[in-house]
């Protein structure tokens, strides 16, 4: 067998078109399902090679299938790549020359990265196709922002098109580690998100005289503390759950009790037995509270994404392949999941595989360096050699020897 190791030299060789590729894309941040520039860059940088391309209705992702031309492909395995390209609603402050062009859009998650070491990985599995018993699917997918863009694109049948894939697989970049180095872990990698609302009803008045109102802003105040409460006194720790309250909004000026109080707020979970309890917690907080101060609230939570569960065998079999092109110095073992979302939950819901974090730390720096979601996130590029040998050594290594 090849060795696989001999793609980090590769890759390292492809950096400078990573790089020009993910500027030209954090230059021109897109949010949501339709990403006309994104999507014109990566075909642009895919014209020429020898590869399918599908797309579907819902979306501009793209669904690119490499074949390879070793004997056996035709009837082998099937794996998919994936990479999201979408950006985030929030203005950008790096100072970066390339920083973005579209004011309240930032490439602030690494979406950027994502999809340039994607498009790399392409052209250097192209270049050693000969070497593949089977196909690689590299999905390029917009709407991981809150849009479940996975999901549409299986809806659209793209991940159930001949042939399916038998195990998927992803990077996420997080400056928060040091560059070059991969993080994962068995099990849930990433928490299940769910947005809740709590819309609390009283009787407005003058705020003189609150005894002839009923005032539903202390019953929101006092919502918000039980609702911590419930999460620390009747959720398993070792099973745990986040409960955070983002707004409050209520009223209109200094001297009127309002008569109506609305919370919003984020939960996130490891397991569905977890989440399902703290839903029924928040229900059960928020409607009794509010009845113990003659109130009334309504609770409404919305699913947004599942679980992100690594398969504890995929897992085994992409640590070795980690470890053989990186350095076994460069694996690291999670000890608890991130409590962030992922929907490429959706696509590990249909087949093995595992998300890993690759590490993005900016050069100098050890510590205390602005995290994804920030508008200050940087990234040190260089790791996105190590992004894209990896992609391709673990796509190589899972069509020749599966896991």
């Amino acid at each position: 067998m090849p060795d696989i190791r001999r793609f980090l030299g590769e890759a390292e060789a492809m950096l400078p078109e990573a790089i020009a590729l993910r500027r030209r894309i954090h230059a021109k941040p897109e949010l949501g399902l339709d990403l006309p520039l994104t999507t014109e860059a990566v075909r642009e940088r895919l014209d020429g090679l020898d590869v399918q391309i599908a797309r579907g209705p819902s979306t501009s992702g793209l669904v690119v299938s490499l074949t390879g031309t070793k004997p056996g492909s035709q009837s082998g395995r099937t794996i998919l790549l994936r990479g999201d390209m979408d950006a985030l609603p929030m203005r950008e402050e790096t100072g970066l020359d390339f920083a973005s062009e579209f004011e309240g859009r930032m490439h602030a998650c690494g979406h950027d990265a994502h999809t340039a070491m994607l498009v790399q990985a392409v052209h250097l599995l192209h270049r050693h196709r000969d070497e593949l018993p089977g196909t690689v699917k590299f999905m390029f997918q917009p709407g991981e922002e809150g849009y479940a863009g996975a999901r549409h694109m299986i809806e659209d049948g793209l991940l159930d098109a001949d042939p399916r894939p038998d195990a998927a697989f992803a990077l996420h970049v997080t400056p928060n580690f040091r560059s070059g180095a991969v993080i994962c872990r068995p099990g849930p990698m990433l928490a299940s998100s769910d947005v809740w609302t709590i819309e609390i009803k009283g009787k407005g008045g003058h705020a003189s005289m609150p005894h002839m109102a009923v005032d539903p802003i202390p019953v929101a105040f006092e919502i918000g503390l039980a609702l911590q409460s419930m999460v620390t006194r009747r959720i398993d720790p070792f099973d745990p759950v986040v409960l955070t309250c983002g707004k409050v909004t209520s009223g209109t000026t200094n001297n009127v009790i309002p008569e109506n109080a609305t919370m919003l707020g984020t939960l996130r979970a490891c397991s569905e037995r977890s989440r399902d309890m703290a839903h029924k917690g928040i229900e059960r907080v928020a409607t009794n509270i509010a009845a113990a101060h003659l109130c009334e609230a309504s609770v409404r939570i919305d699913r947004i994404y599942p679980v992100t569960i690594n398969d504890a065998d995929f897992v085994s079999f992409a640590r070795g392949v980690a470890s053989d092109v990186l350095g076994v110095e460069n694996y690291i073992s999670a000890p608890a999941p991130v409590m962030g979302a992922e929907d490429f939950s959706y696509v590990l819901q249909r087949m093995p595989g595992c998300m890993m974090f690759l590490g993005a730390m900016p050069e100098g720096h050890h510590s205390h360096v602005a995290p994804c979601h920030s508008n200050h996130m940087v990234l040190n590029e260089d790791c996105m050699a190590a992004g894209i040998a990896l992609h391709a050594a673990v796509a190589h290594r899972f069509l020749n020897q599966g896991v």
